[in-house]
């Protein structure tokens, strides 16, 4: 049996209830948010195969992965928090606490070696900008230090990582279902199973294919989207991605001069 990567986007956050609320730096989960946390906690059947448990550093993954497996947390596995699998935006709601108040929160339950200050630095020439290469670059950094965890708790490994639904096309670089509109073609907590498309573990981008049960319990006997199917929506998304990175951008500029008056 080969390893297998759980992808799981967190459940519902403020931010997610409307687009001012996209203002709230690094917000909580909602009531609904917990709630769904629990309804995955019941309806994974795994729990006790998981080897690793890692999470996106913004509270809101780091919450829905302590209470979505929490059977796996009580086994005494800590979740490691990963920088680079935080989400791609620069909007607030998008960019995650200080070091020192993460640890402050969250204790001995999280592993936060990893995570650095300037973690958290989205600003135009930061590895966090989103441009098309940062992005690129960082989930293909992602995808290899999975492969890297795995690759030394041998054959059996699952590791569960709980990330946000714009990466999470980026790290599996598939663009199938993607909703312009929302950003991403992923719900609050939902989970698709994926092994390492070369499992021989010598392929430089380590990219990802998903589980024939994985596919088949969410899209049945669909076809996959073709190469150029995939770009053309990738392009879109840029697109779009482009146009909200300037419009945030000009909306901070904005703040400071007004402050600054």
């Amino acid at each position: 049996m080969a390893p297998i990567i759980h992808l799981v986007r967190h459940a519902q956050g403020y931010h997610n209830l409307s687009q001012e609320n996209q203002q709230i730096q690094d917000p909580d989960l909602t009531p609904l948010g917990k709630t769904q946390c629990e309804e995955l906690r019941k309806r994974f059947d795994a729990h006790d195969k998981i080897t690793h448990l890692v999470a996106s550093p913004l509270r809101r993954t780091l919450y829905t992965c302590l209470l979505s497996f929490d059977p796996v947390v009580k086994s005494g596995k800590k979740v490691i928090a990963l920088p680079d699998a935080q989400e791609i935006s620069n909007l607030p709601c998008d960019i995650g606490s200080e070091p020192s108040k993460l640890k402050e929160e969250f204790g001995d339950l999280v592993d936060l070696h990893l995570v650095q200050e300037g973690w958290n630095d989205k600003s135009r020439g930061s590895r966090y900008y989103p441009t098309p290469s940062n992005l690129e670059a960082r989930s293909r950094a992602v995808r290899l230090w999975l492969r890297d965890l795995v690759s030394k708790a041998g054959d059996d490994a699952q590791a569960v990582l709980v990330t946000h639904g714009g990466i999470l096309h980026f790290l599996t670089e598939d663009w199938d279902g993607v909703k312009l509109d929302r950003g991403t073609g992923w719900e609050n907590t939902e989970l698709r199973s994926y092994e390492f498309a070369d499992p021989t573990g010598q392929d430089p981008n380590a990219s990802l294919k998903e589980t024939q049960p994985s596919w088949r319990r969410r899209r049945g006997s669909a076809i996959p989207l073709t190469e150029t199917e995939q770009m053309q929506i990738r392009q879109a998304f840029q697109t779009l991605l482009d146009e909200e990175t300037k419009k945030n951008e000009r909306a901070t500029v904005d703040t400071e001069e007004a402050v600054a008056d």
